[in-house]
């Protein structure tokens, strides 16, 4: 039962994270491209203050729960929940990383920006944080479809 418990949380954690990703994929992707430098700072500076203060609960969250599940799972290391709690956890990790190394020191760089101090490269920040984020996509997904398969072929 603790298990399962720990499964869901972790597949609940999860579920908010890659919803983020599902979201630029929709529509927030194409909304900022078709935005002009000051929307597009000023959107980007209010999306990083908010998730700054709010999102790294729920990857710390997603990141012991995971890990939790793992350690839970680690005596029956040939079970499918086991391999798609690692696989989860592996992805959780690379995401983490593209953000702390990629996407914050780029939005470290927008945040300086006034409206006056735009630089006239600007766009190229904006398509190299938009190339991270997709790596950020591809494991943030991967991860929350492992568990999804864990879920739903690996538990009794």
């Amino acid at each position: 039962m603790t298990t399962k418990i720990i499964l869901a949380i972790t597949l609940l954690m999860y579920a908010i994270i890659a919803s983020q990703a599902f979201m630029y994929m929709l529509s927030l992707k194409q909304v900022q491209l078709n935005l002009g430098a000051n929307s597009y700072t000023e959107i980007r500076k209010l999306i990083d203050i908010s998730m700054r203060a709010s999102f790294k609960y729920v990857i710390y969250a997603a990141l012991l729960a995971n890990f939790l599940l793992v350690l839970a799972k680690v005596k029956t290391p040939n079970s499918l929940v086991f391999i798609t709690a690692t696989i989860a956890l592996v992805a959780l990790v690379a995401e983490i990383l593209l953000t702390l190394k990629g996407n914050l020191p780029i939005n470290d760089v927008i945040n300086t920006w006034s409206a006056d101090t735009i630089p006239s490269n600007w766009t190229a920040f904006r398509d190299k944080w938009f190339t991270i984020f997709q790596y950020r996509q591809i494991a943030s997904i991967t991860g929350f479809i492992s568990l999804l398969i864990g879920t739903v072929f690996g538990t009794k």
